[in-house]
């Protein structure tokens, strides 16, 4: 009787989303092709999320996921055209498969389910989502997580069908973006990524929240190396995929190098501080005579609205002097900062700082950005997994241990590049067989993983393979340990079995260093992993 109540219960908020969203889409000038993409998105998330959230286990609720979707569509889209590849329509996009213009409220977008759901979460994502303080940070770690977020949000419509758990790298928009993000909430988790990256105001500083969360759960040392690493990372990302930046940032060096040379000189500097305190002030009092004279405000407007594009025009004079007294306000605190840098203290503590800003920027100099991205790709890896033993050490549970169990096996199955999985990456053998390891024996000991054998590399050998699968349910998964009679030797394999009763044949790998005594299962029999 309850589980029909349930099943009822799911009809019921299915109609009533379906409603919501129709209710929106009436408002909307959608083309109906539009329309039917945008129901079938809704309806495929709802009969896939039960799977996803199983897999995955900490993800934002059903709820919030598909509300957050049609608050998008009502708040932040007024238009969608879907177009056909190599069509006429699809010249504005050139050779990407989408174009997301958010002060249009605009996409457009090949018609495709998972590519129209990606532009649908890019369009309701802030450019920033770390303060300006951090320099050229704040901007490429923000794209950087961001994306990652973007794609996050896809996932359940592209990997789950409402039976299985299917990855295709190739239809992930950036296998590093999406690692290292889900590196970021197996980390910190999914409450704080998604209050980071939904936070509308700056008031609270996030960077500096993350590593705070990063040190209480894994250490100082961690949450430094883990931050430089992703700051480096996240450069090497924007001029890989941002030409513009890179030359954007070239001139940011220049400007670093010029100031550091100049700050050689204490002398010259001060001199240089004080000319631009004069410039400023100068600029100040322009401001001031053109807000308090209409003739002149009248020729300040016509002279910018000659240069600006339509959509950025000026409207009249009340809007102007807003906009010119801000600049004001602007001016005024980079006055106060010259004056601070006046102060001996202030100018060694800013000269650090520019030394840290010349840091970051010289990355950009270095050649194989591919190259240096693969390496703290591997880095970071290495780190999370180091992270991760403090997970392990803290799971007192057997509920706890459950799901750090599903999280392992979500993590080792994320794609590392286009070719290999995560668990399949040369680089990290070594460092997954001993992490692997320990799941298990602290899975033993919590009694929620059987122990087939007192011999530990026998036990990994066999029960490694609950983690290279993807069967949604992992508790239902089953063993069979194989001997096959052989001439001059027996021959052993591993059959990892589904729920379905759907099994995978491997061959045992040193099975001449297996005692057979030591085994707590039969040969030829299937058992199951969890208790």
């Amino acid at each position: 009787m309850q589980k029909k109540n349930e099943k009822l219960l799911d009809k019921i908020v299915k109609k009533d989303y379906n409603n919501e969203l129709e209710r929106v889409l009436e408002k909307k000038t959608f083309a109906e092709n539009a329309k039917s993409i945008l129901l079938s998105i809704l309806y495929k998330l709802e009969a896939s999320y039960k799977d996803y959230k199983k897999v995955k286990q900490d993800v934002v609720s059903k709820e919030e996921m598909i509300e957050n979707i049609i608050y998008t569509i009502e708040n932040n889209c007024d238009e969608i055209k879907l177009v056909k590849p190599h069509s006429k329509e699809s010249e504005i996009i050139g050779n990407r498969t989408f174009l997301v213009e958010k002060k249009k409220k605009r996409i457009i977008c090949y018609n495709i389910e998972r590519k129209v759901l990606y532009c649908l979460a890019k369009i309701s994502k802030r450019n920033k989502i770390i303060k300006d303080d951090y320099f050229v940070i704040s901007k490429t770690l923000s794209d950087l997580i961001n994306v990652g977020a973007c794609i996050n949000q896809v996932e359940p419509l592209r990997d789950f069908n409402g039976y299985s758990w299917t990855t295709i790298p190739k239809e992930i928009e950036s296998i590093t973006h999406n690692l290292i993000y889900q590196n970021l909430l197996l980390l910190v988790g999914n409450e704080f990524m998604n209050k980071w990256i939904n936070n509308k105001e700056f008031i609270m500083d996030y960077m500096e929240l993350f590593q705070n969360k990063l040190e209480e759960l894994y250490g100082e040392k961690e949450a430094n190396e883990l931050i430089e690493l992703l700051k480096e990372i996240s450069i090497y990302l924007e001029i890989r995929f941002d030409k513009k930046a890179k030359e954007k940032m070239l001139k940011q060096k220049e400007i670093v190098e010029k100031e550091l040379a100049q700050m050689e000189d204490n002398e010259t500097f001060v001199e240089t501080i004080t000319e631009e305190k004069r410039k400023i002030t100068s600029e100040i009092k322009i401001i001031d005579e053109t807000i308090n004279n209409k003739h002149m405000l009248e020729e300040e407007y016509e002279r910018r609205n000659e240069t600006l594009p339509l959509e950025e025009k000026i409207f009249s004079l009340r809007i102007l002097s807003k906009m010119m007294a801000d600049e004001r306000e602007k001016k005024l605190e980079k006055i106060e900062k010259l004056n601070r840098l006046l102060n001996p203290q202030k100018y060694v503590a800013y000269k650090k700082e520019l030394e840290e800003k010349e840091r970051y920027l010289s990355l950009i100099d270095k050649k194989d950005v591919d190259k240096n991205i693969e390496k703290l790709k591997l880095k970071i890896q290495k780190l999370f997994i180091k992270c991760f033993d403090k997970k392990i050490e803290k799971c007192a549970s057997r509920q706890d241990m459950l799901k750090l169990i599903y999280e392992f096996r979500y993590y080792i199955m994320l794609p590392y590049d286009y070719e290999n999985s995560i668990y399949e990456e040369k680089e990290l053998q070594k460092e997954l067989e001993e992490e692997t390891k320990k799941v298990l024996e602290k899975a033993y000991k919590l009694k929620v993983i059987e122990r087939f054998s007192k011999q530990e590399d026998v036990n990994y050998e066999l029960l490694k393979v609950i983690f290279q699968n993807r069967n949604i349910n992992i508790e239902d998964i089953e063993v069979k340990l194989i001997r096959e009679k052989g001439k001059e030797k027996d021959n052993y394999y591993i059959q990892v079995f589904d729920g379905n009763g759907i099994g995978e044949k491997r061959e045992m790998p040193n099975s001449e260093n297996m005692n057979k005594k030591d085994l707590a299962i039969r040969f030829n029999k299937k058992v199951k992993a969890f208790y």
